[in-house]
């Protein structure tokens, strides 16, 4: 069982815990204990790749995660990134390297929770002890009914102009709500 489907079943038993909360101090409660899981339930590891061996600790990787796109039903987005081995990395404390791949795939039919904002961030990760931090922003292009899909990284001080974009364009019969 991997760590994504050990969340997620947290999250579903704490979500039908909510349901039986009897007061409204409870449910405020309970939900502060689910807004932390809920963006570790949106990323899912697909897989991982050894770049260079480490005589002590686990060795640097490259790390693919899938993210499904919270408010866009048949959309998920395939983030790819460096993740830094060695003691540093098996104790928590490296930092990765800011550059990051994204693909995002329609693996359904395109549905909408409600209108999108025309920018939203849908993910965001920590990659580094404090500083440094990746992310994941949906775009809406109404003129070409497309959704843009940028991944960058940031640091606490200055931003990094390492970045990637992807885009799905949209059928024209189905209008892409935007508020």
């Amino acid at each position: 069982m991997h760590c994504y489907d050990v969340v997620k079943s947290v999250a579903m038993l704490l979500a039908s815990a909510l349901d039986s909360c009897e007061t409204l101090a409870m449910k405020k409660r309970l939900v502060l204990l689910l807004l932390p899981l809920a963006s570790l339930a949106s990323a899912e590891p697909i897989g991982e790749v050894d770049t260079v061996f480490k005589f002590i600790g686990p060795d640097h990787k490259i790390v693919v995660d899938a993210h499904d796109d919270p408010k866009v039903g048949g959309v998920t987005c395939y983030v790819s990134r460096a993740k830094t081995g060695g003691i540093k990395g098996a104790l928590g404390v490296a930092e990765d390297r800011s550059e990051a791949s994204i693909d995002c795939k329609q693996v359904g039919p395109i549905t909408f929770t409600g209108a999108l904002p025309v920018q939203e961030e849908i993910f965001t990760e920590r990659i580094s002890l404090v500083f440094k931090r990746i992310h994941v922003v949906r775009m809406v292009d109404g003129k070409r009914n497309v959704l843009v899909y940028l991944t960058y990284s940031d640091r606490l001080i200055e931003g990094s102009p390492q970045n990637s974009v992807t885009a799905i364009a949209v059928d024209r019969s189905i209008p892409i709500p935007t508020k």
